[in-house]
């Protein structure tokens, strides 16, 4: 049995003491939150012990939660990874590139299983691919959303396009060559909506467009590689994968024949790769949880939220000289 202790009990602290508490082979010892009143209806309406302070909880757990306010994640996971637990620490990473930097290295000292929550990772539309070779060559990721003031206490890359940062560089697995980005605030005090055009060495270019203040939502993204087109759709959860059919290749849901250049007859194939129907927050705890008592890799590592935050940064860089250039 694994004793876990949760940092934060705001909207997806919740929603993470919910989930806990129906994963198997867990004991959920307790929260933390200095909102009285928030914590109060939390320990109620779960049935979960509130705990008044930071290194108590970590002393009576093997590994904690951290889904704090992003301002408060390093000092807590500091203080846990000096501990020698194990943690799983929402994106971002940390409140700057230094700390998470500093947070690589603690978690490699202290030799212990350290997850980010990029739940994207685990979004059934995404996994549907797992099956599938990925060398995508143009990638145009578009995700927008309503506006919600919570969350804008940090700029639209380190809130919504930092999902499609991590999954790029997933993806890609090539050095970043150059950034080129712009944005605008509109209605908060940092970037509201933002663009980024993120060039790779092996000749990839991302494409990636964020905006917090759209009348519908969106999470789509549109891979473009040498045998095929893939469109995933985060946000309706479906999948599609269009290519030339080969030789022994299955049947897609829809065959058509076309003709090429020289009176050629080629298939065109239009799959729609199964789609599991998953709970990916569970899930991701799920994969922790069993990363610690199965001593496994975890499937987002710490290093991959630092490698998303450094990009993140590097675009908010460009996106202030691109603005500084032309008074915006």
């Amino acid at each position: 049995m694994l004793k876990i202790g949760v940092f934060g009990a705001g909207h997806l602290g919740r929603i993470h003491i919910q989930q806990w508490k129906e994963v198997p082979g867990i004991e959920l010892t307790g929260f933390y939150d200095p909102d009285d009143t928030k914590a109060a209806a939390v320990a109620e309406e779960f049935g979960v012990e509130r705990y008044t302070e930071i290194d108590k909880l970590i002393e009576a757990t093997e590994a904690l939660d951290i889904v704090s306010t992003t301002i408060t994640h390093y000092e807590i996971a500091k203080k846990c990874l000096l501990a020698g637990k194990h943690i799983f620490i929402e994106k971002p990473l940390a409140q700057s590139l230094d700390e998470a930097q500093q947070l690589v290295q603690l978690v490699k000292e202290a030799n212990v299983k350290c997850q980010v929550g990029h739940v994207e990772r685990y979004n059934p539309a995404y996994l549907a691919l797992e099956e599938h070779e990925l060398q995508p060559m143009f990638i145009e990721a578009h995700r927008l959303a309503q506006f919600n003031p919570r969350g804008t206490d940090v700029s639209v890359i380190l809130d919504l396009m930092i999902h499609d940062i991590d999954i790029v560089m997933h993806l890609v697995k090539s050095p970043v060559r150059r950034i080129s980005a712009s944005g605008v605030s509109v209605v908060s005090e940092s970037a509201d909506i933002a663009n980024a055009r993120i060039e790779f060495d092996n000749g990839c270019v991302a494409n990636l467009t964020s905006s917090r203040i759209s009348i519908k939502k969106m999470r789509k993204m549109r891979l473009f590689q040498r045998d095929a087109y893939i469109g995933i759709d985060f946000l309706e959860k479906k999948t599609e994968v269009i290519r030339l059919k080969a030789e022994g290749m299955e049947k897609g849901m829809f065959d058509f024949p076309i003709e090429v250049p020289g009176g050629e007859q080629k298939t065109i194939s239009i799959q729609m790769p199964e789609i599991q129907q998953l709970n990916s927050i569970r899930m991701e705890l799920e994969e922790f949880s069993k990363a610690v008592l199965e001593d496994k890799p975890v499937r987002v590592s710490v290093y991959d939220g630092y490698q998303a935050m450094d990009v993140a940064h590097q675009i908010l860089k460009k996106m202030s000289l691109h603005n500084e250039l032309h008074n915006v």
